[in-house]
């Protein structure tokens, strides 16, 4: 199992962060190198507890499709995405917001398994742990700028 963990500081409020957190909005915006689309389930707006979301990018060269589910959800502290349908063998992405004299500090620990054993391992090893690494810092400066300037 490969483990991310990202620290992101935004000067604006907790509530403000974790809205733009579950923009679908804003993600499609932060992931158009991918060209990533929501195609099903909740497909604009703010996702919530429960709710799903259909994503269709383009991956290595490959159109591939990612279905989460919001599974845990404690307002403005903390969600949980986990993946019901996609590549991985297992994916859940934890979102935490902590505010602190107005800089909310929010933390992205992402867990995943690759499947196909030696060969998923090697990939990982590789590439893919770069590749959603960088996926995820493009993300975080567009939700950050964008919840910066929500707040002025």
């Amino acid at each position: 199992m490969t483990t991310i963990n990202l620290v992101t500081k935004i000067k604006a409020s907790k509530q403000i962060v974790f809205d733009t957190a579950r923009d679908i909005d804003l993600h499609q915006k932060s992931t158009a190198t991918s060209n990533e689309k929501a195609i099903a389930g909740i497909t604009s707006g703010l996702i919530n507890f429960n709710e799903t979301v259909t994503w269709r990018g383009k991956h290595f060269g490959f159109y591939l499709t990612h279905k989460s589910r919001i599974t845990k959800m404690d307002l403005y502290d903390y969600f949980l995405d986990e993946m019901e349908e996609g590549k991985f063998k297992s994916f859940k992405h934890q979102h935490f917001f902590e505010e602190q004299n107005g800089v909310t500090i929010m933390k992205d620990h992402l867990q995943y398994e690759t499947p196909y054993g030696i060969f998923g391992e090697l990939f990982d090893i590789i590439c893919l742990e770069k590749h959603l690494t960088n996926f995820l810092l493009a993300r975080n400066k567009i939700l950050k700028e964008t919840a910066e300037n929500s707040s002025l």
